[in-house]
């Protein structure tokens, strides 16, 4: 499966090469910055080595995951926490139906506001909601294995 990464309208497919470079690019960052928790990093390119870029040390973790992610071929979505989201990405997002997650804003356990008659789901929210749905499942998970052995289920 082919990574995408989406940095305009068309998404680009990248090539085994590409994530390659991509795999080789993430090990060689971490390793530059291993445990140095500065504040920022200078990265000077071939082509312009007089004209250093300085990035602040997180913007350069996020990179390198990034890069992690490419490399195994894993589709990577950058977005910011304040966006906001239809109920149709919303819904993409917790890999369930969009008539369910409008069930879930409507019984008010995920929060939301309308932009006209159209409901929009803050990223935030949304990412707080997983948390607090895959812990309780996490939870459920553990129960369920501790009565497997109490009752001597296991084999």
């Amino acid at each position: 499966m082919a990574a995408v990464l989406s940095l305009g309208p068309e998404p680009i497919q990248p090539t085994e090469e590409m994530s390659a470079l991509a795999a080789d690019a993430s090990r060689r960052l971490f390793r530059a910055m291993g445990a140095n928790r500065q504040e920022t990093c200078v990265v000077r390119f071939e082509s312009a080595p007089e004209e250093p870029v300085v990035l602040p040390a997180a913007a350069v973790r996020l990179l390198g995951a990034l890069l992690t992610e490419l490399a195994k071929g894993n589709a990577v979505t950058l977005m910011p926490h304040h966006a906001e989201l239809t109920t149709q990405e919303a819904a993409d997002l917790l890999n369930i139906s969009r008539p369910y997650l409008v069930s879930l804003l409507e019984n008010g356990q995920l929060p939301f506001h309308k932009v006209g008659t159209h409901r929009r789901v803050r990223f935030s929210d949304l990412m707080t909601y997983k948390r607090r749905r895959d812990a309780e499942s996490e939870a459920a998970l553990c129960e369920l294995a501790a009565l497997s052995q109490d009752m001597k289920l296991d084999t």
